[in-house]
């Protein structure tokens, strides 16, 4: 902890002046326990599409003609995604933009507006854009539990037709129960999933070898011009397939964004040592077995086994598809906690499940919401085939997003040669791209959804995001010098009264409100006054000895700053513990007030949004979370002052 900082401005500190690397990231150590972890979370969504990618890849409905040479055509396109999208592009290169170790679309943000001026367009591009790829992976979010469980259960029509009309309502069933324990947190299961999604990843990787040894020419289709030959015979048709092909893909993000939980080196060994592997096998066996047998497009994945086996495979499959659920609903709620502190959401509820595991939340808002969401999407689209067509875009958009900020972290961190970047880049670009269109022709079949869903999303946290900025912009045109003022009051002091108020502020140059209202109306001054102002760095995490910075102005009055990471939870308490450790103030709690300004926001004619964009902020604010309880103040110690802000 710094004291009597003689620089300490709102202008100091506003973000860390060291960019790490992955050569300093955190020694997590490459064990094979840490590789077990990382393939029962990270894995489950790109895990489980065999259940139903190549079930869409040969569908009718493409109007492509069966024949060997399709059947080498897509298996080859599904093996170049893997070593491209997978392999090459998240793998290799952009697990290597971490952020203080940390992954993910908000982290990589954060890292990427590092290298713009705040308050710059480049800075404003890189906020929309990732903001824009955050809101489609709620898309993701919502369409992953829905076709992963529902692909799952359509194996019990292989048992028997009569299962059929069990097939929704068993989905609907095992979704509902899957959000109701999140409340209960994933501590105790969370052990179970690397062992079962081990089994799993055994289990299909030697279903797929069983049928490649039956037909070892399959793997023919490693030679990329299989693929180019399909996509040149099947013209527009071959597109619209490739659009399925990329539902191969889907959780490839999940790699990077759960990269701070696990460490690169872990994910890249599960990757290329399990997953891949076992991936491959599945797909080049179904492929076999096409060629075996063109009647088993109906259901592939099912009935490479033979019918005895079918029914414990429903039940592994089910599992699976919950743990891939799991850990996508985990995902939704760890982005909108760093959402929260990077000021893009309103603060709302958050439960730490875990006391050994930080990063272990639930959020009941954005719990009960996507149990809405997806039991109401399985309602609407019926079967898996339907929410192929849905699924794709969000994932496109996204990684598209994570392209174009890999590329200013390349350029301007790196400090990669510009040639190099833009061979690289635009490599990866056309492929993404090449998915991107592939999957918008599927718009009016279902793919609308999650754009829609990501449009509203966007739009509300933009509106969040600048609203704030509008009310930031309020209290430094309108606000009162702290400094100068307290000077000032000091040479005809009021009344000093005993006990410590801390006044939390937005600013620390200028007064809050709440402290110009006690002093109005109460005409006293406390014995110790603390201005404290919590900012959020945008690295992940903040050690407990960079924490805090504090100013003494003299006359028992302070200027504090607390200082915390994207992936932490800001903690009062916590705060007033570490400035008793560095310095010799102490707190009695029973004898210490948390002033706190509740501001009532109005809309007015004044240039900043569109009128109801400032309504809509206006009603977010009012619905916000309270400030004490997100910043954990004892409600016994709270004092709230009300004031109206024209924006």
């Amino acid at each position: 902890m710094s004291v009597s900082n003689p620089e300490f401005s709102e202008s100091s500190l506003l973000r860390p002046v060291e960019i790490s690397r992955e050569d300093h990231l955190p020694k997590k150590g490459a064990s094979l326990a840490l590789m077990m972890a990382a393939i029962g979370v990270v894995f489950g969504d790109i895990g489980t599409s065999p259940l139903y990618a190549l079930k869409e890849c040969f569908s009718p409905e493409h109007g492509i003609p069966f024949s060997a040479d399709a059947v080498y055509g897509v298996i080859s396109m599904v093996f170049w995604a893997f070593a491209i999208v997978v392999s090459l592009k998240y793998v290799l290169f952009v697990m290597r933009a971490n952020n203080n170790g940390e992954g993910g679309i908000l982290a990589l943000m954060a890292l990427a507006l590092r290298t713009a001026p705040a308050g710059s367009k480049r800075a404003f591009l890189i906020i929309m854009s990732g903001v824009f790829g955050a809101c489609m992976f709620y898309g993701d979010a919502i369409i992953t539990p829905a076709i992963s469980v529902l692909s799952a259960v359509e194996g019990m029509e292989v048992i028997s037709p009569d299962f059929t009309r069990y097939v929704l309502p068993t989905t609907i069933l095992i979704l509902i129960l899957l959000f109701f324990i999140q409340k209960t947190g994933t501590a105790v299961v969370g052990n179970l999933f690397g062992p079962v999604m081990l089994v799993w990843f055994a289990v299909i990787g030697l279903m797929g070898l069983n049928q490649v040894v039956q037909n070892p020419a399959i793997f023919a289709a490693v030679n990329p011009l299989y693929a180019v030959r399909f996509m040149q015979e099947n013209a527009l048709q071959g597109f619209i397939v490739l659009g399925a092909v990329f539902l191969v893909l889907t959780g490839a993000e999940a790699l990077y964004a759960d990269m701070g939980h696990f460490g690169a080196k872990p994910i890249r060994m599960g990757w290329f040592f399990v997953v891949m592997p076992c991936l491959i096998l599945n797909y080049f066996g179904q492929g076999a077995m096409f060629l075996n047998n063109p009647e088993a497009i109906q259901n592939p994945f099912f009935l490479m086994v033979p019918e005895a086996f079918v029914f414990p495979l429903v039940i592994l499959a089910t599992v699976a598809t919950v743990i891939a659920s799991q850990a996508v609903i985990s995902g939704a709620f760890s982005m909108t906690s760093q959402a929260i502190l990077l000021g893009f959401v309103p603060r709302m509820k958050v439960q730490h499940t875990s006391d050994k595991e930080i990063g272990q939340i639930y959020m009941p808002l954005i719990n009960w919401t996507l149990l809405v969401l997806v039991v109401a999407v399985v309602l609407a689209f019926k079967k898996s085939e339907n929410l192929a067509a849905a699924y794709g875009i969000a994932v496109t958009t996204t990684m598209i997003v994570t392209t174009f900020l890999a590329a200013i972290v390349m350029r301007v961190v790196w400090r990669w040669n510009t040639i190099l970047v833009s061979l690289v880049i635009g490599a990866f670009l056309v492929v993404d791209f090449a998915f991107l269109l592939a999957n918008l022709l599927k718009i009016m079949e279902g793919g609308w959804f999650p754009l829609l869903l990501g449009a509203a999303c966007f739009l509300l946290l933009m509106t969040w995001y600048q609203g704030r900025q509008l009310l930031r912009q309020h209290a430094t045109d309108n606000g009162i010098e702290l400094k100068g003022f307290i000077d000032s009051l000091m040479k005809h002091p009021p009344h000093r009264v005993e006990g410590t108020a801390i006044f939390l502020t937005a600013h620390v140059d200028y007064l809050p409100v709440s402290f110009l209202h006690n002093l109005k109306h109460n005409h006293v001054l406390h014995e110790r006054v603390f201005f404290l102002k919590v900012s959020i760095w945008d690295v992940p995490y903040v050690k407990d000895d960079e924490r805090i910075t504090l100013r003494d102005l003299g006359n028992g009055i302070y200027v504090v700053r607390a200082v915390y990471g994207f992936n932490e939870t800001p903690d009062m308490l916590k705060i007033l513990e570490l400035i008793e450790h560095n310095s010799d103030l102490k707190f009695d709690l029973m004898n210490t007030s948390f002033f706190l300004s509740r501001d009532t926001i109005v809309s007015t004619e004044i240039p900043g949004m569109a009128m109801w964009r400032e309504r809509l902020f206006c009603w977010m604010y009012q619905n916000a979370g309270r400030q004490s309880d997100f910043f954990k103040i004892p409600t016994n110690r709270l004092v709230e002052l009300g004031a109206k802000v024209e924006i």
